[in-house]
């Protein structure tokens, strides 16, 4: 009589959960991280309660987000000591700028990592897991991207990030992002063609370009700034419906990459373009480029350009010598542009800026009340701007419902994802993914409310809207 095999019980992969803290730039380094993981045999699980690993992906690039970082950090360790985790690792940003420090506060982490190592990720974890002793991997900033196919996607997969460089030349009094993070470097062309291909093939319709000046794009690697080509290159990619460029810098924005912009169909009519501020001292003293006077000239040629273009910047408040009068520049400059969007910062102090030493830093009770009067009349406007697309016809990208159900959400060109705001939409039937033609009924300070048309969608944006 023949026996039934025994089964032979197998030990399972080792369980990762990965936690990402800070910008989509940190969001698409962990994607490659966990691809390249997943490749390797691990099991990328973040829900489950007792993973066998924890990596901590990190910001460093203000203070905030640095207790942010340490928190999470302090509370993986306490996790680790009740034998809930057997292995913290801990990477990126903070630990390539505070390294030292973090390996002498936490000596239960078991690895610290720098920046640029995320196609090391199988080779790290695997010492880490043979090895008693604490791993130190904090190299000079250089950048080993994954190969295209390991990228683990985690967000919703018809919006992705398309990193197209690392890295900033730029010397800005307040930033601390190139002492971490190097010079600037550009991915290849060719190989941010083959990851674009590869995320519209597994279903992105809008590629959101980010780099830390993604206007620089190319110069190091060509000896010529290459984002009109890119874009260009990218539209020519099916599947692919909207391009969207992030954290333009604002003496790039060239005549080429303008009219680029506006005859390329797939570019959406939006500018991500971080001024910081608009006094010409205040830039002078954060050694940017630029016044309130060529800012608006930039602006006037993008809505000449591109008369639905929505315009994104964020500024920062309480910089280290800005006077009253200095402010109320800024608030000028505000009323005038009448940008779409705009986010804010209150100086932080970072340790290691030329900023930092400088004299006549500003109290935070002065800081915080500038940034509160700042966002009270950027509401005003941005409600303003809002307005002007009542009873017009704008094309949505749909990405699910609200709680109660009554309410279809998106997002038109004019809202990058998670920065911007949504589009409510009634009668709707278009699933997550699907982009439905939305005729605008009301407008709030941050959305837009309206219904789903019958008419086919818009392909290239949407109409002009009333002035």
């Amino acid at each position: 009589m023949l026996k039934k095999p025994v089964a032979v019980q197998q030990n399972p992969a080792p369980t990762v959960r990965l936690i990402t803290l800070g910008c989509a730039k940190n969001e698409v380094d962990s994607e490659e991280i966990a691809g390249v993981l997943a490749q390797a045999g691990y099991r990328l699980d973040g829900q489950t309660e007792n993973p066998d690993i924890v990596i901590i992906n990190t910001c460093g690039f203000i203070e905030s987000a640095k207790r942010e970082g340490l928190q999470v950090i302090r509370e993986a360790v306490r996790q680790k000591r009740a034998g809930h985790i057997r292995q913290v690792i801990v990477a990126g940003c903070l630990v390539q700028r505070e390294g030292e420090t973090l390996r002498q506060l936490f000596p239960d982490v078991d690895a610290f990592v720098g920046v640029g190592q995320m196609a090391r990720f199988a080779e790290i974890v695997g010492t880490v897991r043979r090895s008693q002793t604490p791993l130190t991997d904090i190299q000079p900033p250089h950048h080993r991207w994954a190969e295209v196919a390991t990228r683990l996607r985690t967000r919703t997969p018809w919006s992705a990030y398309l990193k197209i460089s690392e890295g900033c030349h730029h010397k800005c009094t307040f930033c601390t992002i190139p002492s971490f993070r190097g010079p600037h470097v550009s991915k290849p062309l060719e190989r941010v063609l083959a990851e674009a291909h590869w995320l519209a093939q597994n279903g992105a319709k809008e590629i959101n370009l980010i780099a830390q000046d993604t206007t620089q794009y190319g110069y190091d690697l060509y000896k010529q700034f290459m984002l009109p080509t890119l874009l260009k290159e990218l539209a020519a990619i099916d599947g692919i419906e909207w391009i969207r460029i992030h954290y333009a810098y604002p003496s790039r924005v060239s005549y080429a990459l303008i009219e680029t912009m506006a005859t390329t169909p797939k570019v959406v009519p939006y500018l991500d373009v971080p001024l910081q501020h608009a006094d010409r001292e205040v830039l002078r003293a954060m050694r940017r480029p630029g016044d309130s006077q060529s800012y608006l000239r930039m602006i006037r040629k993008l809505r000449e350009a591109m008369p639905t273009i929505a315009i994104r910047t964020t500024l920062i408040v309480g910089f280290p010598g800005e006077s009253e009068q200095a402010f109320r520049n800024l608030l000028r400059f505000l009323e005038e542009a009448e940008l779409d969007r705009v986010g804010a910062f209150l100086y932080s102090r970072e340790k290691g800026t030329p900023a930092a030493e400088m004299l006549d830093q500003i109290p935070f009770q002065v800081k915080r009340a500038r940034f509160d009067a700042l966002m009270r009349a950027q509401q005003s406007i941005s409600l303003r701007r809002n307005q002007m697309w009542v009873g017009k016809t704008i094309r949505v990208l749909i990405e699910g419902d609200a709680a109660e159900g009554q309410w279809a959400i998106g997002r038109s060109h004019r809202d990058a994802p998670e920065v911007d705001g949504l589009v409510y939409v009634r009668h709707c039937s278009a699933l997550p993914g699907e982009f439905v033609a939305v005729q605008i009924e009301r407008a709030d300070v941050y959305d837009l409310y309206g219904v789903a048309q019958d008419a086919p969608s818009i392909r290239s944006g949407a109409e002009t809207p009333k002035s």
